[in-house]
C-alpha cells in the first residue's frame, strides 16, 4: 500500500500527502470546497490564466511547509513528529474559511466575521469530527503554543502562505517579474530564541521576495479592472439583498404606509406597483441556491455568524458557481438595477475607473451620481449602487507586524531594515493608498 498520496503540482511538481490526518483533511468536503473557489477571485478579468484555486494553493503551502520543517531539522532544531503534523495540518487549513471569489465578499454577504474567524470555526467544528487531532493543529494556528516559531511558518511577514502564493499567482498570471526563489529562502531559514531568522546568505533573495510582492499588490491584486469588476459584482449582490430585506420578499399595502386621505384608484395603483415588486422578488428567490438565499434574506454579523450554526453550515455549501449561476440568470432580471450590473460582470463591460493619491472630493461624486440618475432614469439612491469609491493600499514591510530578522556570521541578528542595503526604515514604513473611484460607463 502506497504511503502517501501523490498529487502533480505544475509549480512544485510531485506534492506527497501522507495517509493519515493530512490525507483525510484533504478528502474532507469542507476542504475539498475549495476546489471551487478561484484563489485570485475576478483578477482573470485581466490574467486569463489565473485560473488556479484556494485548493491548490493550500496544498502548495502544505508542500512548503515539509520542506521547511525539514530544513530546520536538518540545521539541529528538535521538532517533534507531533508538532511536525499539526503545523502541517494548520497550513493545509488556513484558508478553509474562505467565501465565493476569494476576500471580496467578506463584508457584503457578511460583516464584521473574517475568514481567519471563520476557518478557526471550520478547524474547531472538524476536530469534533476527528476526535480532537486538530488540537494541537488549532493551538499553533492561535499562536498558543510555547514554540512561537511554528505560529511564525503559518501566519508572518515571511510566511509559508506568502511564499506560495507570490510564487503560484506569478506563475498562473505569467507575471514573470515575481517570481520568488522559495526554496532559497526555506534552505537560510534558521531560529534564534524561538524566532525564525534568515541567514545572512539569504537577504537577496529576501529583498527580491519584498519587491515581488509589492509588484504582485500593484500589478495583480489590486489591478485597476480587477477592483472595478468586483465591485460590479458586489454592488449586484447589495442590490439583491437590499430587494431581498423588504419585509423578507413579501411587501404589502400596509407595510406601504399609504396614507388614509388616499383613494380607491391610489390604493390600487399601489397594490399594482406591489404586485409588480413581489413577482419581481418571486423571480429574485428562485434563481437563488439555499446557500446563497440564506445570506441575502438574512442581515449575518460577527455575533449572528457565531450563534447560529446555520450561519457555517450555509457558507460551508457557498462557493463561487452559486455567484456564477445568481449572476447569469439575473441578468434578465425585473429590477433595471440588478440586471444592469448582472450582465455587465457577465460581459466584463466593468466600471470606468478615475485614480487619484488623494479622496475624491463629495462635489465630484454628487455629480456623477446625479449624471447617472439621470441617464439610467433611477432615484439618487438606486444610482448609488451604480458606483464605488475605495481607498486601496498595502505596504511593501510592515514595521508593525513580526519583523524579519537577518542573522549575521557572528551570530548576532538584525531587523531587516537595517541589515539591508536595499530597505532603509523610511522605505518601509512608506504608506501607500491610491483611492479609485468606479462608476457605469
Amino acid at each position: 500500500m502506497q504511503s502517501a498520496k501523490i498529487i502533480n503540482d505544475p509549480v512544485f511538481g510531485f506534492i506527497r500527502v501522507p495517509r493519515g490526518l493530512m490525507l483525510d483533511i484533504v478528502r474532507h468536503p469542507a476542504f475539498y470546497r475549495l476546489s471551487r473557489i478561484k484563489q485570485l477571485g475576478g483578477a482573470n478579468i485581466v490574467y486569463p490564466g489565473a485560473q488556479h484555486t484556494r485548493f491548490q494553493h493550500s496544498l502548495g503551502a502544505f508542500h512548503l511547509m515539509g520542506k521547511a520543517i525539514q530544513s530546520l531539522q536538518l540545521k539541529g532544531h528538535f521538532i517533534f513528529d507531533s508538532e511536525a503534523e499539526a503545523v502541517q495540518a494548520a497550513i493545509l487549513l488556513h484558508d478553509i474559511g474562505h467565501g465565493p471569489f476569494s476576500h471580496v465578499l467578506e463584508n457584503t454577504l457578511i460583516r464584521g466575521v473574517s475568514h481567519e474567524d471563520i476557518s478557526l470555526m471550520v478547524m474547531e467544528q472538524m476536530n469534533e469530527e476527528f476526535r480532537g487531532q486538530l488540537s494541537l493543529a488549532i493551538k499553533i494556528f492561535k499562536d498558543e503554543y510555547p514554540k512561537r516559531f511554528l505560529h511564525q511558518l503559518i501566519s508572518s511577514q515571511l510566511d509559508m502562505d506568502r511564499l506560495d502564493y507570490l510564487k503560484r499567482d506569478a506563475f498562473f498570471t505569467g507575471v514573470n517579474e515575481a517570481n520568488i526563489g522559495s526554496s532559497r529562502i526555506i534552505d537560510m531559514l534558521d531560529m534564534v530564541d524561538d524566532q525564525l531568522v534568515v541567514d545572512k546568505k539569504g537577504i537577496y533573495s529576501i529583498e527580491n521576495y519584498l519587491v515581488s510582492r509589492r509588484l504582485m499588490y500593484w500589478q495583480v491584486y489590486l489591478h485597476k479592472t480587477s477592483v472595478a469588476a468586483e465591485h460590479v459584482m458586489i454592488n449586484a449582490l447589495l442590490r439583491a439583498k437590499q430587494l431581498m430585506r423588504v419585509d423578507n420578499g413579501q411587501l404589502t399595502v400596509d407595510s406601504y404606509h399609504p396614507g388614509s386621505s388616499q383613494s380607491g384608484s391610489q390604493l390600487s395603483t399601489v397594490n399594482s406597483q406591489l404586485s409588480t415588486l413581489n413577482c419581481q422578488l418571486s423571480t429574485l428567490n428562485c434563481q437563488l441556491s439555499p446557500a446563497l438565499r440564506f445570506f441575502l434574506y438574512n442581515d449575518i454579523d460577527r455575533k449572528e455568524f457565531v450563534r447560529n450554526p446555520d450561519c457555517l453550515r450555509h457558507y460551508l455549501n457557498l462557493d463561487d458557481n452559486d455567484i456564477w449561476s445568481a449572476m447569469k440568470m439575473w441578468c434578465d432580471h425585473p429590477d433595471p438595477i440588478l440586471s444592469l450590473l448582472s450582465r455587465d460582470f457577465i460581459n466584463r463591460n466593468i466600471f470606468k475607473i478615475e485614480i487619484s493619491d488623494q479622496p475624491v472630493s463629495d462635489e465630484h461624486k454628487q455629480e456623477k451620481l446625479q449624471e447617472l440618475s439621470q441617464r439610467y432614469g433611477t432615484s439618487l439612491d438606486d444610482a448609488n449602487y451604480l458606483m464605488a469609491n475605495i481607498e486601496v493600499g498595502k505596504d511593501m514591510y510592515s514595521l508593525d507586524d513580526d519583523q524579519i530578522e537577518i542573522r549575521f556570521n557572528d551570530g548576532t541578528t538584525h531587523n531587516l531594515t537595517e541589515a539591508s542595503d536595499m530597505l532603509s526604515p523610511s522605505l518601509a514604513s512608506k504608506k501607500v493608498r491610491k483611492h479609485y473611484f468606479c462608476y457605469q460607463r
